[in-house]
């Protein structure tokens, strides 16, 4: 059994670990159970009544969070001629083609997010194998294959996350960070679990949100009461 240290001890001490809180007492107890000397993130885990084995079943998305997420979002896109002009004036980070193909094929790995045309995804798709287990490869789906650039780098610097739900049927995101306060942290989650509940598989049967649990990055986690939260949307 992993073994904790003080601070963590005195943090669980501040919860029921038997209790299913509101969504507002949870995030009201935040800021108690942080226990690192650093701006802690505030991270959320949802367990899903789905079967991801199932294709048709294995929930994924984007959104944009109201106050973002606290980070700096380093993105890099891959674009040619007016794009790359266009993401440049977005505000992206790095942009180019083969000459980025190349560096990240040398080890570099810099960034946070990666966008890139349709005409680019010749070069980016030889990229795969290093950027597809690192959560970084492009993709239509989640909206990160686009001729429309300049909206896509404006939304990742604003504060657009991706999820998907695991093999386990859970599905893990960010929601800010603990100096954020109640209201930013609560309209961040809302907007969270807003877009997971509209991704609900239609082949999905029985309750689709089984559990719901927050905590800041070094805290413990606080289980939420799902009925209660869903019902708040």
């Amino acid at each position: 059994m992993a073994k904790h240290g003080k601070k963590y001890g005195n943090a669980l001490g501040k919860i029921d670990i038997d209790k299913v809180y509101s969504l507002e007492e949870a995030l009201n107890l935040i800021p108690d159970t942080a226990t690192a000397g650093f701006d802690e993130t505030v991270d959320v885990a949802l367990r899903l009544g789905v079967d991801p084995r199932k294709a048709d079943q294995l929930v994924r998305g984007t959104v944009v969070l109201p106050y973002g997420t606290g980070k700096d979002v380093r993105v890099l896109v891959f674009a040619k001629g007016e794009k790359e002009k266009e993401a440049k004036e977005a505000g992206a980070d790095y942009v180019g083609g083969e000459d980025m193909a190349e560096k990240i094929t040398g080890g570099w790995l810099d960034f946070d997010s990666a966008v890139a045309t349709p005409d680019m995804m010749s070069i980016v798709g030889k990229l795969g194998k290093i950027l597809g287990p690192r959560g970084l490869m492009p993709n239509p789906k989640t909206g990160t294959v686009t001729m429309d650039i300049g909206k896509a780098v404006k939304e990742l610097k604003a504060g657009r996350i991706e999820y998907r739900v695991d093999k386990g049927a859970n599905l893990h995101a960010s929601i800010g960070k603990v100096s954020f306060g109640f209201d930013k942290l609560k309209d961040n989650f809302l907007a969270l679990l807003s877009s997971v509940v509209k991704a609900k598989p239609a082949s999905s049967k029985g309750m689709y949100l089984k559990g719901i649990y927050i905590a800041a990055t070094m805290g413990p986690s606080i289980k939420i009461d799902a009925v209660g939260t869903r019902n708040l949307l």
